[in-house]
């Protein structure tokens, strides 16, 4: 079981790309930091987190990103000396009870508050647009 995750968590997790997901695949490749935008309690009474992952590959033109600015990197445990995107445009969503990914162990760190706010506002006017991949049946 899962501890409470809040917005701007940091932590190891086995994204699953929307591209891979459309081809087919079920399971992430390997962990990768991704940041928790929402936690939210569904119509089904269950509680679920969106997972946004980082990257420290360039995103292509048309991509919708954040770069990881200096100050946030100690924060989340970063590699200071790697240029990091958040993506803005796809998600995992992830139900907390059940979940055979979610590891309260695999947390590593926290955004500030601030920058949070920033993404997440950016991120509102995209949800309705953004590439989901459900990793619970």
């Amino acid at each position: 079981m899962v501890a409470a995750f809040e917005p701007g968590t940091v932590l190891q997790y086995p994204y699953l790309w929307h591209w891979q997901d459309a081809q087919g695949e079920t399971e992430g490749r390997k962990d990768r930091p991704v940041a928790v935008a929402v936690l939210f309690v569904a119509r089904d009474g269950q509680e679920y987190v969106l997972l946004l992952p980082l990257t420290t590959r360039e995103p292509a033109r048309g991509r919708e990103a954040v770069e990881i600015p200096a100050t946030e990197k100690p924060r989340a445990a970063l590699d200071q000396k790697r240029r990091q995107w958040l993506m803005l445009d796809e998600y995992n969503l992830d139900p907390v009870k059940g979940s055979y990914y979610l590891r309260q162990s695999a947390v590593t760190g926290q955004f500030s508050r601030a920058f949070m706010q920033t993404v997440l506002e950016r991120f509102r006017s995209l949800f309705p647009q953004a590439r989901r991949v459900a990793r619970h049946p």
